[in-house]
Parts: C-alpha cells; sequence; structure tokens
C-alpha cells in the first residue's frame, strides 16, 4: 500500500497572515498610509532612544571629572 502524499506547504506566520488579511480589508493607499504611520513610529522612538542617550553622555561630561576612588 503506497504511504500517504508528504505536504511540504509551509504554514504562514502571524505576520504574512496578517498581511494577507490586511490586504483584503484596506485598500492600496490605506495600506500605504498605514505603513508610512508605524514607520513614523519606529522612527519617532529611535530618536527618542538616541536623546536619552546623548542627554545621559552630556549630563554626565558636564560634571566634571570624577575622583578615581568613585567618592564624589
Amino acid at each position: 500500500m503506497p504511504a500517504a502524499p508528504v505536504r511540504a506547504t509551509a504554514i504562514p506566520s502571524f505576520g504574512t497572515a496578517l498581511r494577507a488579511v490586511e490586504s483584503l480589508l484596506m485598500s492600496g493607499g490605506q495600506r500605504t498610509a498605514r505603513r508610512n504611520a508605524w514607520t513614523s513610529v519606529l522612527e519617532d522612538r529611535r530618536r527618542a532612544r538616541d536623546r536619552v542617550e546623548t542627554e545621559r553622555v552630556l549630563g554626565g561630561s558636564s560634571e566634571g571629572p570624577r575622583p578615581l576612588d568613585g567618592h564624589p
């Protein structure tokens, strides 16, 4: 008796499935606008991290040299 055929189709990831649903529900312009908005959010977060890091570096250097023994 021959063995049952094996299907080699990969199960889509959650992101892939979400994009498929998105493409069914939204027009192309809406999809582009949403992706642009999300890209802006990610860029704002990156700039905020950079700003905090810069303030930390500049704030630490404006206090002057610290003693080597670790006490102020």
